[in-house]
């Protein structure tokens, strides 16, 4: 056991047994019709969790509300929904793996067309779009979350994520720069503007019970505006994942454009490593993790990423040997390679299949605002 790799010692996520300390993140890989998942993405599914992935989180799912996206190949997760989410969780779950779905609503970020929805009526600082949502949809919001919440949960999921980043709708919330409520639920308090996301997530602990898995992302970043921010010191921080945690959730996802940055001047630790020490959570990091170039570089400046394998292996280790995080969630490596995982584990770097620029061309992206934002 002591020259076994931290990557793969396993770990316990609530009632989840884990055998090594990988997470398939959500994505919009476009595999849908009408809402639904097709056969495709159950397969897509199910091939990453034979790869080595034991934890799936399934696809950006816009929750009950009619307000939540406009995108037509987008997942949804209602009762409509169920039976499809169900072949997917049973996929997985014959690879042996877990499945966490996760529940998304676009807000601002969906294209005005009279049913767009935010704290403020605001994309980015400077820049309006849609409209305030109104204190009756606040608590219509509450409701949709957790009723998607029970469908993935009457579809055999292990439990939900919950999309509080990267400038969606409860990311909107938590970003002082756009939420200019009054009402208790913005401001330049964070705990005024982590109400609502709270909120939600009590309500799907009390709709699920308490043995239902919640995770909560989250971002510093958002795909309008690299340089945001939802907590500007340690101490904001620490009230934002004090406030999740009291609320019920039992892990929390720190998204960065790259895992291997220092969140704070003068000390090492990333976001998740800061996000574990003021919350004493489980947390799963998550950032280019085997590539150089994130994502949105890759997505909107059209550059392709070049493999960082060694160096990402040997980083993440360290950082979970010293107890900075627990689980490492790969994205683009897994659309390379679905055996990204077992290929780590032998030791066999030179056999990955390493992600490019035209695998892209499976994934649904955004809308034309984070378009414009960056031209």
């Amino acid at each position: 056991m002591a020259d076994l790799s931290p990557l793969f010692t396993p770990f316990r996520l609530k009632g989840l047994d884990l055998p090594n300390r990988f997470v398939m993140p959500a994505m919009q890989r476009g595999m849908c019709e009408d809402g639904r998942p097709s056969a495709a993405l159950a397969a897509y599914y199910r091939r990453r969790a034979e790869g080595g992935v034991k934890l799936i989180v399934g696809e950006s799912a816009a929750v009950d509300h009619p307000t939540a996206t406009r995108q037509p190949s987008s997942a949804h997760i209602t009762a409509a929904t169920r039976d499809a989410w169900a072949h997917c969780v049973d996929e997985v779950g014959k690879a042996g793996g877990h499945m966490l779905i996760q529940l998304w609503h676009e807000g601002a970020v969906r294209k005005d067309d009279g049913l767009s929805i935010s704290p403020s009526g605001m994309v980015q600082p400077g820049r309006p779009n849609g409209r305030p949502a109104t204190a009756e949809e606040l608590g219509e919001l509450v409701e949709a979350y957790a009723r998607s919440a029970l469908v993935a949960q009457e579809a055999g999921a292990a439990g939900v994520e919950v999309h509080a980043a990267h400038g969606y709708l409860l990311d909107q919330f938590l970003w002082a720069g756009i939420n200019r409520r009054e009402d208790g639920y913005g401001g330049e308090d964070i705990r005024n503007r982590a109400r609502l996301p709270a909120e939600i997530v009590a309500a799907i602990r009390a709709a699920c019970g308490p043995d239902f898995v919640i995770s909560l992302r989250f971002s510093q970043w958002k795909e309008v505006d690299y340089s945001a921010r939802i907590a500007a010191t340690p101490e904001e921080l620490e009230i934002f994942t004090g406030m999740m945690k009291a609320a019920g959730v039992d892990v929390l996802h720190a998204s960065t454009r790259r895992f291997w940055e220092p969140e704070w001047p003068g000390d090492a630790r990333n976001l998740a490593g800061w996000t574990k020490a003021s919350s004493g959570l489980p947390v799963i990091t998550v950032g280019s993790v085997g590539l150089d170039t994130d994502v949105m570089t890759t997505f909107i400046e059209g550059k392709d990423a070049r493999p960082r394998v060694a160096e990402a292996i040997d980083d993440l280790e360290a950082r979970i040997a010293a107890g900075e995080f627990d689980l490492v969630a790969v994205g683009r490596a897994l659309i390379g390679d679905p055996d990204f995982v077992r290929k780590i584990e032998a030791g066999d770097h030179g056999a990955i299949r390493h992600f490019a620029r035209s695998d892209l061309g499976a994934l649904e992206w955004d809308t034309d605002i984070i378009h414009a934002a960056h031209a």
